[in-house]
C-alpha cells in the first residue's frame, strides 16, 4: 500500500532549504471564514472548520480573531461587507510545469492581476481556467507525526486509504479519495495515530523532471511567490527536481 508522492518530497525539501514561513493570519483567519460558510459554523460538525481552527490556533492566531473569523462565516458579524469565494487558478511555471493555485478573494481581478504579474517574473504565465486541472487529482491527506508500520496498515486498509507515505524524518502522509478524508482521520484517530493535519490538496497525476538549474530557480521563486500572497491558500505543481534540491540544499 505504500505510496510516493513526489510534489509532497519536493515541499519538505524546500522547506528545509528557504526555511519558508507559515501561513499568514490573513490566510489561515480567511480559511476559518469560507470553511464555517461552507457548512456548519461548529468545529465539532465540519471538519474543514475544526482543521482550520486547529492550524489558526497552532500558528498564534488569536482567540478572538478565530471568534471573529467565526462570525464572519456564520454571517453574523456585522461590520465587515467583504464576500470571500474560492476560486481556482491555473497556469504554467519554467519548462511548461502545471501550476494549480487555490485562492480565497474578495477581488478576483486583483487576485489575477498578482498571480499574473508572479508568473510573468518567473517564467511562466497565467492560465485559462481548466488549462492543467485535468492534470491533477484532488485526494484526502492525513499528516500524522511518526507511526507503526504494523498499525498504520491496519488502520490504512480498515478506513479504505489508497496509499500512504513514510518520509525520512519519520513523519507519514497517508491519502484517500477526497470523500473520505474525515473517515480515515476518525479512524486513524481511534487507533491512537497523533495527527498533525488533515487537508484536501491536489495531487499531479505524472510529473516533469526539471534538471536544469536555471529553470528550477525559477520554478521555487515562483512557488514562494505565489504561497506569499494572502488570497493564496495553496499551490500545487507537477515537477521533480529531486538532484537539484540535493545541490541547492
Amino acid at each position: 500500500m505504500a505510496g510516493h508522492s513526489k510534489w509532497a518530497n519536493i515541499k519538505r525539501q524546500k522547506a528545509r532549504v528557504d526555511a519558508k514561513k507559515g501561513k499568514t493570519f490573513t490566510q489561515l483567519s480567511r480559511a476559518i471564514i469560507v470553511a464555517a460558510r461552507n457548512g456548519v459554523a461548529d468545529p465539532d460538525g465540519n471538519f474543514q472548520l475544526r482543521t482550520a481552527i486547529d492550524k489558526a490556533k497552532a500558528a498564534g492566531v488569536a482567540n478572538d480573531s478565530i471568534e471573529r473569523s467565526l462570525a464572519k462565516g456564520a454571517g453574523t458579524y456585522q461590520d465587515d461587507d467583504a464576500t470571500l469565494e474560492e476560486v481556482r487558478y491555473e497556469g504554467y511555471g519554467a519548462g511548461g510545469v502545471a501550476v494549480l493555485i487555490e485562492a480565497l478573494t474578495d477581488n478576483r481581478n486583483r487576485t489575477a492581476a498578482y498571480l499574473r504579474s508572479a508568473f510573468t517574473k518567473n517564467g511562466g504565465n497565467l492560465g485559462e481556467t481548466g488549462c492543467v486541472s485535468w492534470m491533477f487529482a484532488q485526494k484526502g491527506v492525513v499528516t500524522l507525526e511518526t507511526a507503526d508500520e504494523e498499525k498504520l496498515l491496519e488502520a490504512s486498509i480498515e478506513a479504505e486509504a489508497d496509499t500512504y507515505e513514510i518520509y525520512d524524518d519519520d513523519s507519514v502522509e497517508v491519502y484517500t479519495i477526497a470523500t473520505n478524508l474525515d473517515n480515515l482521520n476518525q479512524t486513524l484517530l481511534r487507533y491512537n495515530l497523533v495527527v498533525k493535519d488533515m487537508e484536501l490538496r491536489w495531487i499531479p497525476n505524472s510529473d516533469i523532471e526539471i534538471t536544469d538549474a536555471e529553470q528550477g530557480r525559477s520554478l521555487l521563486k515562483l512557488i514562494d511567490t505565489l504561497e506569499s500572497l494572502d488570497d493564496v491558500q495553496n499551490v500545487t505543481a507537477n515537477f521533480v527536481a529531486e538532484e537539484l534540491m540535493t545541490v541547492m540544499s
